[in-house]
């Protein structure tokens, strides 16, 4: 059982996705873990599972940091938690792992409200993604790596752009299709006239992105 605040983002089909990518990652075992919008964190206790020597959760909601405290100590994980977001955890050593399932849903405003802050991120769905694709690289030691999980309608191709311009390798290692939950199928009209899905499109496709950190510069670093 996963406990969760109110107003907290349930875990669902991205959640899981992620999950189940990080258990491919060898870096993983022993490394330094990072979960950016952390939420319950399902993807913390999946990377401790996972053999991360350490985890770190960031979330900017404090009932999302609540949740992650109280399912990661019923289960015996010890867990560093942030108030803040990715920009937050540039302040500490890089991490061999970074783990974000950030927001990613268009809507009218830049950010957020509520509950919604888990997933409104402004016009185009990437007013998160491209801070995040700018800043995630730096996150990481030497050839460390991250996982990126968002929504197809949300541009990957832009989020591999922005990743690879800023020095790291980049590349969709997982994806799949689920049906509109509640939110987008409340916004599908207005997506769809602005392009950003097909006119009776009811599902979306979620990919997995993996960073891979070569010889990019850590946050703070000149190039």
């Amino acid at each position: 059982m996963v406990l969760r605040a109110p107003g907290v983002y349930r875990p669902q089909a991205d959640t899981w996705m992620l999950a189940e990518a990080l258990r491919q990652l060898p870096a993983l075992r022993g490394g330094r873990v990072l979960e950016v919008c952390a939420g319950t964190g399902v993807v913390t206790l999946a990377a401790a599972r996972a053999g991360a020597r350490s985890v770190t959760a960031v979330d900017v909601s404090r009932r999302a940091l609540l949740s992650t405290w109280l399912n990661c100590r019923l289960r015996g994980v010890a867990v560093e938690l942030l108030h803040g977001d990715f920009s937050t955890a540039a302040e500490l050593p890089r991490f061999d792992v970074v783990l974000a399932n950030p927001p990613y849903v268009p809507a009218a405003r830049e950010t957020g409200r509520g509950a919604a802050r888990a997933w409104d991120a402004g016009p185009t769905g990437r007013s998160v993604l491209d801070r995040l694709c700018a800043s995630l690289p730096g996150l990481l030691t030497d050839n460390g790596v991250g996982l990126i999980v968002h929504s197809a309608i949300s541009d990957p191709d832009r989020s591999l752009t922005q990743l690879r311009e800023g020095g790291a390798a980049a590349r969709v290692v997982a994806s799949g299709t689920v049906p509109f939950g509640p939110v987008l199928r409340a916004r599908a009209r207005r997506l769809a006239a602005r392009g950003l899905i097909a006119p009776e499109q009811r599902d979306e496709e979620l990919v997995v992105i993996r960073v891979e950190r070569t010889s990019c510069p850590a946050v703070g670093e000149p190039a």
